[in-house]
């Protein structure tokens, strides 16, 4: 269930100086939270409500739940896109009123798709491959902090992680499998897609959102090898949809300069 706002909440108009925090950009965030970022970041711009991006190298805790991006948006801190999505829909801003039931239920689940699947691979790639451990993870995530609290943190989060990845069943998983759920997970959005522009036709909603903050992150970071973002590439209407929200949602909006765009 969603949290419910009170109606003063919801009477109050999008400010002008909303908020969305985030980890900084060039030297410490990681894949995954990036793609949650930039999901926030399109669903909002879907909503035609402006948002400031601000970064901060504390912002996992300045976080109510400890996870990113989090909105400040007058005396509200909402985190993560799913409640942020029924935070702004109580202020009247909804990109899935049009769709029926049925279509809701089959939203609903291609998003558990994506979390299920692209969010605990890109989580599995940075704190479970020993490559990526070694050559990014470590060094990006405790970058602004001194040592020996650099590594203390980095191994933290490791550690927590793994500890995850053992209870959903994922570690002692190749990176090849993971690769393998990867391919299988797009190869369902393909299909999903097919020749439409969005998941469900003309008009984006929160899927769209969110398959476009994993998908763009993964084609435009670089890693220790390009094998995660050649998943992606082997479908063609998964790269023209990334392609068209960049341009609709971002470049069009000014927003070009920060975005490092797909070739």
């Amino acid at each position: 269930m969603g949290k419910s706002y009170p109606q003063t909440i919801a009477a109050e108009p999008w400010p002008e100086n909303a908020t969305l925090y985030q980890q900084l950009k060039g030297e410490q965030i990681l894949l995954s939270d990036n793609a949650a970022s930039l999901a926030v970041q399109a669903f909002l711009q879907m909503c035609n409500l402006p948002i400031k991006v601000v970064c901060r190298a504390n912002a996992e805790y300045m976080s109510p739940s400890g996870k990113v991006p989090f909105i400040h948006v007058g005396n509200q801190v909402v985190s993560e896109l799913g409640p942020i999505v029924q935070f702004v829909k109580a202020k009247g801003h909804s990109l899935s009123d049009g769709l029926d039931e049925v279509q809701k239920a089959e939203m609903k689940a291609y998003m558990e798709l994506v979390n299920n699947m692209l969010l605990t691979a890109e989580l599995y790639l940075q704190w479970c491959d020993e490559a990526t451990v070694g050559e990014i993870t470590h060094a990006r995530y405790g970058s602004p902090y001194p040592w020996p609290l650099n590594h203390i943190l980095a191994y933290q989060k490791q550690w927590e992680v793994r500890r995850k990845m053992k209870a959903i069943g994922w570690g002692k998983k190749t990176l090849d499998q993971v690769l393998e759920d990867v391919d299988q997970c797009c190869q369902a959005l393909s299909q999903r897609l097919g020749t439409q522009p969005y998941f469900f036709n003309k008009q984006p909603t929160e899927l769209d959102a969110l398959v476009f903050g994993h998908l763009y992150t993964i084609l435009t970071t670089q890693l220790t090898s390009d094998e995660l973002s050649e998943k992606v590439k082997n479908y063609s209407n998964l790269l023209a949809f990334c392609r068209r929200i960049e341009q609709h949602y971002f470049e069009d909006r000014g927003k070009g300069s920060s975005s490092i765009r797909l070739s």
